[in-house]
C-alpha cells in the first residue's frame, strides 16, 4: 500500500466536494422550478437536465470539449479573461463531476418536492408566507431527507466520474488524474499492486456511502 500515490484520491474528494455543493445548489433550483412552475417546454429542460444519464461519457465528453476547448468561444473567452486554458485543468474535473451528478440530484429532488402535500404550502400562503419563507420552512425541511441521499448518491456519483474527465480534464499525474482515471493508468502500465489498493479504497467508500444513502431512505420510510 506504501507504493500508492495518494493524489488522485485527494484530488477526487476535492472535485467530488465542490461538484457536489454546485449540483446541490443548482439541483434543488432546478428541481424546484420543473416540480413547481408551470411553462412551454419543461419537459424538454427536463430531458435535457437528464441527457447526462443515458449518453455514453464519451459522448458527453466530446461535447463539453467542443463546447470548451480552446477553439470555442466560451473557451478563448475564459482563456483571455482569466489567462489559462479551461480544458485539462483540475476546474475542468470539477465541471465534468457537476455536469455528471446534476442530473441524478435533479430527479431525485424533484419527485421530493412533488411528494409534498399543497395543501401544507396553500396554508402558509394563506397565513402570508412569502415563496421564499414557505420553500425555506416547509417544503424544504420535508424534503430534507431526500434532499441528503440525493447529496450523498451525487457525491459518489463525482467521485467515480471517467467518461467525462478523462475527456475534458485528460490524466495529468499530479494534476488533473482523479482516482478513477489513476486505476485506468495504472492497469495499463501494469502497476497491478497500485490499481489493486486504489480499487480497495474506492471500493470501500462506495460502500460506505451506499450504506449512508440507505440509512437515509429508512429513515423516510422508504
Amino acid at each position: 500500500m506504501s507504493s500508492v500515490d495518494w493524489f488522485p484520491i485527494q484530488l477526487s474528494f476535492q472535485v467530488a466536494f465542490i461538484a457536489t455543493g454546485v449540483a446541490l445548489l443548482m439541483g434543488i433550483f432546478l428541481a424546484w422550478v420543473l416540480a413547481r412552475l408551470k411553462f412551454l417546454g419543461k419537459e424538454w429542460i427536463d430531458a435535457a437536465i437528464t441527457l447526462p444519464l443515458v449518453l455514453p461519457p464519451t459522448v458527453l465528453g466530446y461535447y463539453l470539449l467542443v463546447v470548451l476547448g480552446q477553439r470555442s468561444p466560451l473557451g478563448k473567452s475564459f482563456e483571455r479573461f482569466f489567462g489559462f486554458q479551461l480544458t485539462f485543468t483540475p476546474l475542468a474535473a470539477i465541471i465534468a463531476a457537476t455536469i455528471h451528478a446534476l442530473p441524478l440530484m435533479v430527479k431525485s429532488v424533484r419527485a421530493a418536492f412533488e411528494e409534498v402535500d399543497p395543501v401544507l404550502e396553500n396554508v402558509a400562503r394563506t397565513l402570508g408566507a412569502t415563496e421564499l419563507r414557505l420553500f425555506i420552512t416547509i417544503t424544504l425541511p420535508l424534503c430534507r431527507r431526500a434532499v441528503m441521499a440525493a447529496t450523498v448518491l451525487a457525491f459518489a456519483r463525482a467521485l467515480g466520474d471517467f467518461g467525462v474527465t478523462i475527456m475534458i480534464a485528460g490524466n495529468i499525474p499530479g494534476k488533473t488524474q482523479t482516482a478513477s482515471v489513476a486505476i485506468y493508468d495504472a492497469v495499463q502500465a501494469g502497476r497491478d499492486n497500485e490499481a489493486f489498493w486504489l480499487v480497495v479504497i474506492i471500493s470501500v467508500l462506495s460502500v460506505f456511502i451506499l450504506y449512508t444513502t440507505n440509512k437515509l431512505g429508512k429513515s423516510r420510510g422508504i
